[in-house]
């Protein structure tokens, strides 16, 4: 297991790439989202990053179980669905907090939800705890999805 550590670091590493839609954007995020009308249930700003970071670790994770049990080759499929949606998770912060486009940020998280249900399902099929460690992932897409919504009616002057 010691051997594969470095490649699982590279792994979550690499999967964490997909943070930089967030950081680029975390300052005027934070503060657009501070005038935002949110329902009751929306998270705090603060609670985004820490859980953030505990789903990149077990993306990377359910990645390197994939790519450690069919390389490349073997997993083609999965591992491109894997990084289509890394794409699209960078880009749900650019359409809400620097276009500030409800409707796109909507069109674009229903996207990311949909090829992280297929990524999931692929996954799993290889390896099921590689396709039980997304789950986490899908499941606060699906929080991020309806508070994108419920955001996105309460506020259409800004977005």
């Amino acid at each position: 297991m010691l051997q594969s550590l470095p490649s699982l670091l590279a792994w979550i590493l690499g999967t964490s790439v997909a943070a930089i839609g967030g950081a680029v954007t975390a300052k005027s995020a934070n503060e657009f989202y501070g005038i935002l009308q949110k329902p009751w249930w929306a998270p705090p700003g603060w609670l985004f990053g820490p859980a953030w970071t505990l789903l990149y670790i077990l993306m990377g994770t359910a990645a390197w179980r994939v790519w450690r049990l069919a390389g490349f080759d073997g997993a083609t499929v999965e591992l491109s669905f894997y990084a289509v949606q890394l794409v699209l998770n960078m880009a749900w912060s650019y359409f809400f907090f620097v276009r500030r486009t409800g409707l796109g940020a909507t069109i674009e998280v229903v996207s990311l939800w949909i090829l992280i249900a297929i990524t999931l399902v692929l996954f799993w099929r290889r390896d099921t705890l590689a396709g039980v460690l997304f789950v986490p992932y899908l499941t606060w897409v699906t929080f991020a999805t309806t508070l994108t919504v419920v955001v996105w009616r309460r506020n259409p002057t800004l977005l």
